[in-house]
This record gives structure tokens, sequence and C-alpha cells, in this order.
């Protein structure tokens, strides 16, 4: 990947939208567009966005599961279904 090839300036976004839309759907790769050579924007293609965003959501949980573990809060396996079997047979009544 040449990640040169993806960087932009503003002014190219204006006159080749479809083009550089086209190509970042074909791609799956983000364009930095850029204004007076400072990066100010990212464009990326909807499914990869959504899969970045999944990704944050997942490594967000396994650090808010580590922090439970180190302060202490977490139940064994054996203990969860007991309380599963449990709450479970209290709604079958």
């Amino acid at each position: 990947m040449n990640i040169s090839k993806d960087i932009k300036p503003i002014t190219y976004l204006k006159s080749k939208a479809p083009d550089l839309l086209k190509q970042i759907n074909e791609t799956h790769r983000p364009v930095v567009i850029t204004q007076n050579g400072e990066p100010k924007a990212v464009l990326q293609d909807p499914e990869s966005y959504q899969n970045m965003r999944n990704a944050v959501g997942i490594l967000k949980l396994i650090s808010q599961g580590e922090q439970d573990v180190k302060e202490g809060r977490w139940k064994s396996q054996e203990e969860v279904f007991t309380n599963v079997e449990k709450i479970l047979s209290e709604k079958m009544k």
C-alpha cells in the first residue's frame, strides 16, 4: 500500500469527487483530504467505517472487562450459570 496515493488536496475532491468515491469503494482504503497542505479530513467507504466502529466497540468492551478484573468485579463461570439457571427456573413457575 502506497499511502502517498491516498492523500489528495481538497481541490482534487472538488473536481474529481465521483472518481474519488469510486476509488474508495473499490479499494476500501481511506483517503486523506488536505487543505493548504494540512490533513483536514478522511474519506472512507461505509462498510470499512462500520467495521472500524465495530472493532473500536469491541476494544472498549475488552478494556472495560480488563478493568473489572483488576478491580475484582468478576464471577466464576459456575456462579454465572447457577444464577442464570435460578432466574430461569423462577420464571418458569
